[in-house]
């Protein structure tokens, strides 16, 4: 990849399958390390769509540009969304607001998105508003959109099945203190260690990248003392 593909920028496209916890394959087979083994090599494009239908934009996208192009999709089963008629290519680089809020803004990516948005509604219950940012690509890094997210809300996360160290949190960290912004941050990702036999549902409740865990971490972080915009009645 380095020395064939993107030193010499050509434009090939390479597709990362298994990406995030694989469940019944067990330690050896979890891919939770490709965001950090790939985010800093010159020139590659880097993204993981959230659904099927965004994962045949990624596709098309990665065929129409003109340089190395990576994207990851997870193992199982897609969602069962109603095919699009017409297909358009991403603007690369470029995230998307799915879900307003005032107190914190969670961006995430791939197969995070939906329990992002799972809990982001829980929250709304509890009168915790969450906006939800489908970030799509790691690299490039939409960093006006998050600028703008963490000077509006002053809280910043970030949600992907990927190891902690060097990924897609760690690229939003990155970025935030290149800019001189400090709002106040929460990660979620895979933790430094290999990631044991389970199911997805069962690893993923594990580690707090459900929907309950998130909730829990991000109720915690918001009701704690300075946390948050929060007021009281």
């Amino acid at each position: 990849m380095l020395h064939d593909v993107c030193l010499q920028n050509l434009p090939v496209t390479f597709a990362l399958d298994r990406g995030g916890l694989v469940g019944a394959d067990g330690p050896t087979h979890h891919g939770v390390f490709d965001l950090s083994y790939l985010r800093h090599i010159p020139n590659l494009v880097l993204m993981a769509p959230r659904d099927e239908n965004e994962l045949r934009r990624a596709m098309l996208t990665a065929l129409q540009w003109e340089g190395p192009f990576a994207y990851r999709y997870p193992r199982g089963n897609a969602l069962g969304l109603t095919r699009p008629e017409t297909l358009e290519p991403f603007d690369v680089g470029k995230g998307e607001k799915l879900r307003d809020g005032c107190d914190a803004t969670i961006f995430t990516l791939g197969t995070m998105v939906e329990p992002a948005l799972q809990a982001a509604e829980k929250l709304a219950e509890e009168g915790i508003s969450l906006a939800v940012v489908d970030a799509r690509f790691v690299k490039p890094l939409d960093k006006d959109l998050l600028f703008a997210e963490a000077q509006r809300t002053g809280v910043v996360m970030t949600a992907e099945e990927n190891a902690l160290q060097g990924g897609f949190g760690a690229a939003v960290l990155e970025a935030l203190a290149d800019e001189g912004l400090n709002p106040r941050l929460l990660r979620f990702g895979i933790p430094d260690g290999f990631v044991e036999q389970g199911s997805q549902a069962e690893l993923r409740h594990e580690l707090k990248l459900d929907a309950d865990g998130m909730v829990e971490r991000i109720r915690e972080l918001l009701l704690s003392r300075g946390g948050g915009s929060l007021q009281e009645d």
